[in-house]
């Protein structure tokens, strides 16, 4: 089966559930898909005792697509960029200090508090795993997902301000997860002789700084560019060419090909750039073909997410595992944002109960199951896939669903 073959499966599938969703479910999109392609997923299991025509269909799709590569070498790029590209520059400096702690200092601390947290936990679950192993649980499972955060926000009425930091959070933070992860993933490894902090520091600044030095250049190119002429559909076709070179020499330059493109999209989005290099016609093109793209990633995206259920280990155990870790990665992002919040709330006049929204507001999504897809089976492998699939389900869908209630019921104490 060509890979034409099965987007044009995935393409067909997304449609049939997104025309269900809207017309008789009518959750937001990336709730809605999700839960309708794991009952469908469900009902392919019931279905197989009888006839696993359908079972079988479905896990060979599954099995000829490498999600963890789909997600973080190709569709992550296109979906921050056009997250990026819809969110106030203006707003997100006035924030930077803020979004800058969360996404650094909230998220090693996070790591850490989950990794230990989990590690004398499992037990109750009858699972025995190494501290190391816990700690990259740890640092996969604490980047909030700016894919879920994005799809969700939108439509919840939550303050400007308090958007911006979740929003601004969930768009960096992914660049030091990824970075913490592969510092640890190194550590179990075995190559805890080869890592030191300054190794550690090198890593850092090599990914995340290079990745953001790539994406303002390329942004600036493409300003360069779209100011010199006036034709939308070239500048279109333009901001398609960054964000699909950018992924390329990210990945060529061993440097963050997501903060690259988010770097890309904050700067070709920003005010300066609209006004000085795109008409009023350049503007409404390049915003709806990005915000097609974002539609249609995420459709296909979620209904992936809910079709992986096809490569879990679903033991008893492992299940009730992750139901423990729930409160564990609330309570441990709770804690991990009160001092910067707390540092911060004065000087920038925060709405009151930021931390408590925040920590409702960061969803766990995709990025953290192409992660953990990424363990090898020492690292108990199928064990934190499970739990990190009962999280991020728990996250999407309850979190989800209730983060407006929460925001509403907040603003009446205001």
């Amino acid at each position: 089966m060509d890979y034409f073959l099965i987007t044009s499966i995935l393409v067909f599938i997304s449609a049939i559930f997104g025309y269900v969703n809207v017309k008789y479910i009518r959750l937001p999109n990336t709730i809605g898909l999700m839960v309708i392609s794991i009952v469908f997923t469900l009902g392919a299991f019931a279905l197989s005792y009888v006839d696993d025509s359908l079972l079988q269909a479905e896990r060979y799709i599954i099995s000829q697509i490498d999600f963890k590569t789909v997600l973080l070498d190709l569709m992550l790029g296109f979906l921050l960029f056009a997250g990026a590209l819809h969110t106030d520059l203006d707003k997100i400096r006035e924030q930077r200090w803020p979004i800058l702690a969360f996404a650094t200092f909230g998220v090693l601390v996070s790591t850490f508090l989950i990794g230990t947290a989990t590690y004398f936990l499992l037990p109750l679950a009858g699972q025995s795993v190494d501290f190391v192993y816990c700690l990259l649980f740890g640092a996969l499972i604490s980047p909030t997902d700016p894919i879920a955060v994005l799809g969700i926000l939108k439509k919840v009425g939550a303050p400007k301000k308090l958007e911006t930091k979740i929003v601004g959070e969930s768009l960096f933070n992914d660049g030091v997860g990824v970075v913490v992860f592969l510092t640890i993933f190194g550590l179990a490894s075995g190559g805890g002789t080869d890592f030191s902090l300054w190794e550690v520091v090198k890593l850092f600044v090599h990914e995340v700084g290079g990745g953001l030095i790539l994406g303002i250049l390329l942004g600036w190119i493409s300003f360069r560019m779209m100011r010199g002429i006036n034709d939308y559909s070239i500048e279109v076709i333009i901001t398609l060419a960054v964000v699909m070179i950018g992924i390329t020499s990210a990945q060529y330059l061993h440097v963050s090909g997501p903060l690259a493109m988010v770097a890309a999209g904050l700067m070709i989005g920003g005010p300066e750039v609209r006004n000085a290099a795109m008409s009023e016609t350049t503007e409404v093109y390049v915003d709806k073909f990005w915000e097609l793209i974002d539609i249609l990633l995420n459709t296909i995206l979620f209904v992936l997410i809910g079709m992986e259920m096809l490569v879990l280990d679903l033991e008893t155990e492992f299940i009730l595992a992750g139901l423990i870790i729930i409160p564990v990665t609330l309570l441990c992002r709770y804690l991990s944002l009160l001092i910067p919040v707390n540092f911060f709330a004065k000087r920038l006049d925060f709405v009151p109960n930021t931390n408590l929204i925040m920590t409702w507001g960061g969803l766990r999504g995709a990025i953290s199951i192409a992660l953990a897809l990424g363990l090898s089976e020492e690292m108990s492998r199928e064990l934190f896939l499970v739990i990190t699939y009962v999280v991020v389900i728990f996250s999407i869908v309850v979190q989800g669903l209730t983060v407006d209630k929460l925001i509403a019921g907040l603003k009446k104490r205001w």
